[in-house]
């Protein structure tokens, strides 16, 4: 059932939105070669205590970390590790904030030191499909709209849109209905109402969509070991044009 959010409840969750768009740029000055991914982890835990709130996937189904650190060809849930990133790599911080019983959802994959021409273009490339599913996110259009404009943005830049994970609604807890694919067809799915919460997050990859979990059982990767990206905002469905509770 997709619960529509009041005025009171989309402002927690902005208020939530707007302390994890400052943690992830407070992330972005400390993401260089030489540290790691636990470093990251325990900083982001430090920052939500300090600032009075939770890591909200923290425990969640057994999840034992403040953050998802997926590096490389890792798609996503990667587990924060003591291995040092090396220039060149690319990592995707993933994180839900808990503020004041408000949730708030946001992923960034960051630059280690020089990347690669094919990472720079992949990075850019994704968050540029994040914005372009965002700007279909409109009361009345439907969820195919938003699959649709992802899809046909990443593969006519020949880069793929990973289909085995999704966004969401969220809320009162992290994830909600509906699903929200990354492809799809225009003028499908389910129509998209004022007072909707969803998170908008598409993953692509450099080689193939397809994916394989590592034995952690979380831990998604590219089955050809290419590259892979993902961007991500909680976004609020309006009478006007969408709401990003994640950006300042």
């Amino acid at each position: 059932m997709i619960m529509l959010k009041s005025e009171r409840e989309i402002k927690l969750m902005h208020e939530a939105g707007m302390l994890l768009a400052n943690c992830h740029r407070e992330i972005a000055e400390l993401i260089k070669p030489g540290v790691t991914s636990n470093e990251i982890d325990a900083f982001v835990e430090e920052y939500l205590e300090k600032h009075g709130a939770t890591p909200e996937q923290k425990g969640y189904q057994g999840y034992k970390y403040a953050t998802c650190a997926s590096v490389n060809d890792e798609i996503c849930h990667g587990f924060p590790s003591n291995k040092p990133l090396k220039e060149g790599d690319i990592v995707t911080i993933d994180m839900v904030v808990n503020l004041n019983g408000g949730l708030a959802d946001s992923a960034w994959t960051y630059a280690v030191g020089e990347i690669s021409e094919e990472a720079r273009r992949l990075l850019e490339v994704t968050k540029n499909a994040l914005y372009k599913g965002i700007d279909q996110a409109r009361d009345g259009n439907r969820l195919g709209d938003i699959g649709h404009a992802i899809q046909g943005y990443v593969e006519g830049e020949k880069f793929s849109v990973v289909r085995d994970f999704t966004g969401h609604g969220i809320g009162k807890t992290m994830h909600e209905d509906p699903t929200v694919l990354h492809y799809g067809k225009p003028g499908k799915g389910q129509r998209l109402k004022e007072g909707m919460v969803i998170t908008i997050e598409p993953m692509v990859n450099a080689g193939t969509w397809h994916s394989k979990m590592d034995p952690n059982g979380w831990t998604a990767r590219t089955t050809d070991r290419k590259l892979s990206a993902q961007y991500e905002h909680t976004i609020v469905i309006t009478k006007d044009a969408p709401l990003i509770l994640t950006e300042q």
